[in-house]
C-alpha cells in the first residue's frame, strides 16, 4: 500500500484530504503521527515556495511520499492579501475568529461588488529520492458581511460561493471537495495517485 505523509497538523485540512483521498488505497498519515518532525515555518513569499519547503522537510524526516498544502485567502480589495499570511493574518497565533474579524474590519463599508476574494491552493508533493509535482487551483467567491455556517474551518465561513449561494462553511464536505479550490487541487494529484497505483509504485 502507498504510504504518504501529511504535511501539516492542521486537523481540518487532514479531514478534507482523507475524506477525499479515502477510496484510493493509499495510507494516510499526518505529522500528528510524527510528534518529532521538525516545525518547517512558513518565510516563503509564495504558496508555491512554502509549499514545496514544507514537504521537502516531510518527505527527508520520514522516508515516505509527502504531500504539502500551502492555501491562503486572497482578497481584491486587499491587493491579495492575507495571502500566504491568511493564518496569521490577525497575529503569530491568531484563532480563526480572530481572523475572521480583521478580514470584516479590512472591509468595512466595501459594497458587494468590490467584495471579491479568490481561495488560492497549492500542493507540493514530494518523494524521497526528490522528484517534486506541483498542482495548483484557485476558486473565486465573495467576502460577506457576517458569518455563515458551522463547517469547515479557516475563512470558510466568510467565503460566499455564488454559484452555490453559500458559504463554504454551509457546505457538506462532499460538496465543498467538488468546487473548492483544495478539492479542484486534489482531483489532479488523486489521478497522479492512480497512475502510481497502475504502475504499482
Amino acid at each position: 500500500m502507498l504510504e504518504v505523509v501529511l504535511a501539516t497538523r492542521n486537523r481540518g485540512k487532514i479531514k478534507e484530504i482523507r475524506e477525499y483521498l479515502k477510496d484510493e488505497g493509499i495510507a494516510i498519515y499526518s505529522l500528528n503521527d510524527f510528534p518529532d518532525a521538525p516545525e518547517v515555518k512558513e518565510e516563503g513569499g509564495t504558496f508555491r515556495e512554502n509549499a514545496l519547503k514544507k514537504a521537502r522537510s516531510v518527505a527527508h524526516f520520514t522516508g515516505k511520499l509527502a504531500i504539502a498544502d500551502d492555501s491562503g485567502l486572497e482578497v481584491d480589495a486587499l491587493g491579495g492579501r492575507p495571502g500566504v499570511l491568511s493564518a496569521r493574518f490577525a497575529g503569530e497565533n491568531a484563532t480563526d475568529d480572530e481572523n475572521n474579524e480583521k478580514l470584516l474590519e479590512a472591509l468595512e463599508g466595501l459594497s458587494a461588488e468590490k467584495r471579491g476574494a479568490s481561495f488560492h491552493c497549492v500542493l507540493a508533493l514530494v518523494e524521497p529520492s526528490g522528484q517534486e509535482i506541483v498542482v495548483e487551483e484557485k476558486c473565486r467567491g465573495t467576502i460577506g458581511y457576517q458569518k455563515r455556517g458551522r463547517k469547515g474551518f479557516g475563512y470558510d465561513s466568510l467565503f460566499f460561493f455564488p454559484p452555490l449561494n453559500k458559504t463554504f462553511a454551509e457546505l457538506t464536505q462532499e460538496k465543498k471537495n467538488q468546487v473548492s479550490h483544495r478539492g479542484k487541487a486534489l482531483t489532479k494529484l488523486r489521478e497522479m495517485f492512480k497512475r502510481k497505483a497502475q504502475k504499482g509504485a
